[in-house]
């Protein structure tokens, strides 16, 4: 089944030139946020669901405040060892651009709690998800709500109100280095032997 879910992810790239993963090994409930100067700089929301990663491109970032609502584009299934992809995709390929992990740890799904328990299959079809994130970078709960159906659906992702919003917080703003590397993207891209991509100051 999640070789049927990655055919959108596989017939997009060149996986042996591209150097992004093909496949991937469960680990569990884990999240992954990557930042990710492609064309555009934004941030790749990932969830494991199911042996794979349901994914979604979110171009402010998650917030620590809950009064704001961070637009979130879904975008194809990716493998489960995308959470662990750090590098640079070369110039002429699709996402084309360097790739850090921002942030990543473990999840629990809010919704299996509830007096109509869902698991996270049912809650991705239903257009809602609510999770607890453990992570070093952001914490606390989370809400992914879908408002708009499509090619590309498109959700809002919220923070919850609870002990770890904190509206002051702008962790995309003065937290730029990656929770893997402690590089920042321009570290990453050096390492890789590429040149920084123009228009975006992170060092």
């Amino acid at each position: 089944m999640s070789d049927d879910r990655l055919s959108r992810y596989r017939d997009k790239r060149t996986l042996t030139s591209s150097h992004e993963p093909a496949a991937g090994h469960e680990r569990g409930a884990r999240f992954v946020v990557q930042k990710h100067d492609a064309s555009r700089l934004h941030y790749d929301f990932r969830l494991a669901v199911a042996g794979v990663l349901k994914s979604w491109a979110v171009p402010k970032g998650p917030s620590t405040d809950p009064r704001e609502k961070r637009l979130a584009v879904q975008v194809e299934d990716h493998p489960l060892d995308y959470a662990d992809f750090e590098g640079t995709i070369p110039a002429g390929h699709y996402g084309a651009g360097t790739v850090m992990v921002w942030d990543h740890g473990g999840y629990r799904n809010l919704r299996a709690d509830n007096d109509s328990p869902r698991d996270m299959e049912q809650s991705h079809q239903e257009g809602l998800i609510e999770i607890w994130l453990d992570g070093e970078k952001i914490r606390g709960g989370y809400a992914l709500k879908r408002f708009r159906e499509g090619d590309k659906p498109q959700w809002l992702l919220i923070k919850m109100s609870d002990d770890q919003a904190d509206a002051r917080r702008r962790p995309t703003h003065t937290e730029n280095r990656s929770v893997l590397s402690g590089k920042t993207l321009a570290g990453i891209a050096r390492a890789a032997g590429q040149d920084r991509p123009k228009g975006n100051h992170d060092d």
